[in-house]
């Protein structure tokens, strides 16, 4: 009897124990199995009696398993020991992903959950993929400078709250999704008297998340971390700040925000005066009312209320993170970084009113509260400012190395090789030289 008939054996069980458990009694295990036949095929491929191949198992599992198992053993250990070097080789790069990993886990749950949610960026979770995209941004553009914390102790108490603070985000998304955490939210804030009391478990949400990312990231890269990644733990904080405000003052009614809703309206109606509608434009609780009217069919209308979250201060929040994230490390001066970012503000603030131009015609064939207006609203409209804020380092990029090539182009017309000042290039000395005889 030797490894060759252990193999194929009848007992088919006894190998997938001897592998995957190996501090049970490997004879107990095999003996259980077996009697559970009256007869087994050998490797002879003759059907033996039950006793007799009885005898020939008890005798082989007695002599040639425990070298097996020692056999099997030293490869497993082999393997573990190429994962472990595969680990320690590749230690900096899996400790820089954590963050990422840490947060992507929850979210994916979270799709898997409620997808509709992420599928509008106003009150939605876009913005988390958001919040993604800009740690993977930070990761990519400063992955030479990030070093993680070293300790000495894997096991010290700064280790174990390391790997807490990585499962908070998911822990909480249990808790709140499973365990009733978000319907107390909900239940606490309606008997507060908040307005939009079903999307505080939202907004808290985003807060939970940008403190439980500044957890991690100080943990793991320190006091320089905060710093290096405060872009997305300001943005995802940010936005959790503006919805919390929208759901206690919905509507406009907070002021300082929604000062600059009326010139966004005055400047969306002179765009449709432009392209040919009557417009008229009224205040409403604190709000700018305006009206657009086909002359060609006055039933042709639209009129919307227009509050601070559409007067620009969403498209200006993301362009802001995007620009301070990507200006920072240019190596521009102080004046051309102020610049680059007013033209990109005010652009980015003008495709807002067009934004809003656009849910004229929309509402004037669709109706003002059908699914198409609501859609352009929650997520289609938001994609135009997108676009821009996606494009503008790009075009910041192009523009340096046009830029470049052509001050390299007027340095070099200057130090062309002709006669300079009454000096002679080194092409003209070196042909003026006799030749030697």
């Amino acid at each position: 009897m030797g490894l060759r008939q252990f193999n194929i054996c009848a007992c088919t069980q006894a190998p997938k124990f001897l592998v995957e458990s190996q501090t049970k009694n490997w004879f107990t295990i095999t003996k259980s199995c077996c009697r559970k036949f009256v007869t087994y095929r050998c490797f002879s491929g003759r059907m033996l009696p039950q006793k007799t191949c009885w005898k020939k198992c008890v005798l082989f599992f007695k002599q040639d398993v425990p070298r097996y198992i020692i056999a099997n053993s030293g490869l497993v250990e082999l393997r573990m020991q190429t994962v472990l070097s595969f680990l320690k080789e590749h230690e900096n790069t899996l400790l820089k992903l954590l963050p990422l990993v840490a947060f992507a886990v929850p979210l994916l749950w979270l799709y898997l959950l409620s997808p509709a949610s992420f599928e509008s960026m106003w009150k939605g979770r876009t913005f988390q993929l958001f919040f993604i995209w800009l740690i993977a941004l930070e990761l990519i553009l400063g992955w030479e400078s990030l070093q993680p914390s070293k300790t000495d102790k894997p096991f010290s108490a700064k280790t174990f709250a390391f790997v807490m603070a990585l499962l908070l985000p998911t822990v909480y998304v249990v808790i709140s999704k499973h365990l009733g955490l978000n319907d107390a939210i909900t239940e606490v804030s309606r008997q507060s008297g908040v307005a939009t009391w079903n999307s505080m478990a939202l907004s808290t949400e985003y807060l939970v998340f940008a403190v439980l990312f500044c957890t991690i990231v100080f943990l793991q890269f320190g006091k320089k971390g905060l710093k290096d990644f405060s872009v997305p733990a300001l943005f995802l904080g940010t936005v959790g700040v503006l919805y919390t405000i929208d759901n206690v003052y919905p509507y406009g009614q907070f002021t300082p925000f929604q000062l600059l809703v009326p010139t966004t309206a005055t400047l969306a109606a002179s765009v449709l005066n432009l392209m040919g509608y009557q417009t008229s434009l009224t205040s409403v609780a604190n709000m700018p009312r305006l009206t657009a009217t086909d002359p060609a069919n006055p039933l042709r209308t639209a009129t919307f209320d227009i509050a601070w979250p559409c007067a620009g201060i969403e498209s200006l929040l993301i362009f802001t993170v995007v620009a301070l994230l990507f200006l920072k490390r240019m190596p521009l001066s102080w004046k051309a970084k102020t610049a680059y970012f007013a033209v990109g503000a005010a652009v980015t603030y003008f495709i807002n009113v067009l934004r809003i131009v656009t849910f004229y015609p929309i509402g004037m064939d669709y109706g003002v509260n059908s699914e198409q207006v609501h859609m352009f609203h929650n997520y289609y409209g938001p994609l135009f400012s997108i676009a821009w804020i996606v494009s503008y380092p790009l075009l910041i990029l192009g523009s340096q190395i046009l830029w470049r090539k052509i001050t390299n182009r007027g340095s070099n017309k200057e130090l062309s090789p002709a006669v300079n000042n009454g000096v002679l290039s080194p092409e003209k000395t070196r042909s003026a030289q006799p030749n030697p005889a």
